[in-house]
């Protein structure tokens, strides 16, 4: 209980004026103490500034808990067993004096209550409403385990949209790019997005680099080609072998002798879906263990060139004579070079020349120039650590448990040793 009080002694003759405004404050206080009976809000306890009947405080030495100074005489609270001056009783988010009739407790602080519930009950990023609670009057939300966005559960089933890049379900007027495939793409990640394979090539010159600054340079030419879903999914389906990452997959190494249809050139944008997709059928011819090597179109560059770090990696696995891998093992250890690949252009992009971890723990030397692209935007940056963030925290025995495995060795040993380790065992070491 808080009560308003007066220090009686100050005033020893009631005058007119004291007497109206005591019988102000009784009334005042026998209405306020109705409304606390009705004050049933979950999670949070509230107080109170006046007590249920006129409460008078004799004259005394009483040090204000707000500025720790001398109270003296007039109106003072006593609230949470202090005494404050009224000006000096605050809330603890917005800082304003508390004047309300009634405000809310969280951890011995007091909150009007409206700061209270803008700070404890968290709005949906997406609807921007406060999530509302379930039927045991808890606040349920989903949450995102890298971006910490906050939403409503029923938004994971109304069709609201979630970009097929970031995975971030943005704001109800936020707009998307369509592609032709149903995915939905941010303009944020469009920003950077590769939409056809003439446009990867020189992503894939620089991954190369990256190889052969590892001294693990890829001698034949394979080639590269950026595709729709329908057409990875059809070259999946034609390969005999090989682990694929499910529910999509998002690059191949092919094997096989195929036709593929690959994305000539950049698609049209009308509004804010593809309107005119450029295609061709190139048919890939066996000259080597490896025929290609498939990429999914409108990726934003860091994704994309994770891929394809990733698919290399199993095109220099065959082309070296690794055989029978486990999945594992073959996918751990590919998502390891993706993984390097992503600390390498992150660090390059924020101007720092800090090798990963990986790479200086690893016995090859990168002189790789695949980064030297000047400063990333922020948004990017975030982006590169998202993607890396997926690789680690992937929660598939091949993808997810084969990369920490994979990476562990590489950071105790370093890749070359791990690598003759592999060869010689097919396993980690």
């Amino acid at each position: 209980m808080c009560p308003l009080d007066d220090d009686t002694d100050a005033y020893p003759e009631k005058d007119a004026d004291t007497e109206s405004h005591f019988e102000e404050d009784e009334q005042l206080a026998k209405a306020l103490q109705e409304s606390l009976n009705i004050d049933s809000a979950p999670r949070y306890n509230s107080g109170n500034l006046f007590p249920p009947y006129p409460y008078y405080y004799p004259s005394g030495y009483r040090i204000c808990a707000g500025c720790n100074a001398e109270i003296g005489h007039g109106r003072f609270l006593s609230c949470m067993e202090n005494f404050w001056h009224p000006e000096c009783f605050r809330c603890h988010t917005c800082n304003l004096p508390i004047s309300d009739y009634e405000f809310s407790m969280s951890e011995n602080r007091p909150y009007h209550k409206s700061c209270y519930k803008e700070k404890h009950h968290p709005r949906c990023d997406v609807c921007k409403n406060f999530i509302p609670t379930n039927a045991a009057g808890l606040i349920e939300y989903r949450a995102h385990p890298f971006w910490l966005q906050k939403y409503c559960p029923t938004h994971e089933h109304d069709g609201t949209p979630r970009c097929c890049s970031c995975e971030r379900m943005e704001p109800s007027d936020t707009r998307y790019l369509a592609l032709d495939d149903g995915r939905k793409l941010c303009l944020e990640c469009l920003d950077s997005a590769v939409m056809d394979t003439h446009e990867c090539q020189p992503l894939y010159l620089e991954i190369q680099d990256f190889y052969e600054g590892l001294n693990m340079k890829v001698e034949q030419q394979i080639p590269l080609l950026l595709v729709e879903r329908q057409a990875l999914n059809e070259a999946m389906e034609g390969e005999k072998n090989g682990h694929h990452h499910l529910p999509e997959t998002r690059g191949l190494c092919l094997s096989e002798e195929q036709i593929v249809s690959t994305i000539l050139r950049r698609p049209r944008i009308g509004g804010y879906r593809i309107i005119d997709m450029f295609t061709e059928p190139y048919r890939l011819v066996r000259h080597c263990e490896v025929t290609a090597i498939l990429i999914l179109y409108g990726l934003p560059r860091l994704l994309t060139g994770s891929i394809l770090a990733h698919e290399m990696m199993h095109a220099w696995l065959r082309l070296k004579g690794y055989r029978n891998l486990t999945p594992d093992v073959e996918e751990g250890i590919c998502q390891v070079l993706a993984h390097m690949w992503l600390d390498s252009e992150i660090a390059a992009g924020s101007g720092s020349t800090v090798a990963s971890s990986s790479e200086s723990s690893s016995s090859y030397s990168s002189s790789s120039t695949s980064s030297k692209k000047g400063k990333r935007s922020q948004f990017e940056k975030k982006l590169g650590e998202f993607f890396k963030h997926q690789i680690e925290s992937d929660t598939s025995a091949a993808y997810g448990e084969g990369f920490r495995e994979g990476n562990q060795a590489v950071l105790k040993y370093g890749l070359k040793r791990t690598l003759d380790h592999i060869r010689l065992t097919e396993r980690f070491p």
